[in-house]
């Protein structure tokens, strides 16, 4: 999907003043609507690399929240969980990670605990996978 492709889907979406940059050229050029999602508003925003969607990331800010988001991840695990099966998951003191991989499809859902910094994230990305050769 095209920037152009997703104006027409997301009539609401606009470009973003100071786009995010992350590895393999991913760049967040666009965001949407904040949707309710697991009770929390999510801010969608939409990453592209080549001139192609390659990542959609939700986040939530947490912070104030006496759980520290804790519910809306349980809630997105069990979503998760049933939409894609078993997770591969990894957790310490201060944050929580669930991922699933489905046909293209990488997605994982991940909450910081940190009073300071304590957020919920959604995110789908697309797979790429490796050669064993270029590790």
């Amino acid at each position: 999907m095209s920037a152009d492709e997703l104006r027409a889907a997301l009539p609401s979406a606009e470009r973003v003043a100071r786009p995010q940059r992350l590895a393999g050229g991913l760049l967040g050029s666009w965001h949407g609507t904040p949707q309710a999602l697991a009770g929390l508003m999510f801010e969608p925003t939409f990453f592209f690399a080549d001139a192609q969607l390659r990542r959609v990331e939700y986040a939530a800010s947490a912070q104030g929240l006496p759980d520290g988001g804790g519910a809306a991840f349980a809630e997105l695990l069990q979503w998760g969980r049933g939409a894609f099966g078993a997770e591969l998951a990894a957790n310490d003191p201060g944050s929580a990670y669930a991922a699933w991989s489905s046909g293209e499809m990488d997605v994982y859902v991940q909450r910081v605990g940190d009073p300071r910094r304590a957020s919920v994230r959604l995110v789908y990305k697309q797979r790429q996978l490796r050669d064993g050769s270029e590790l």
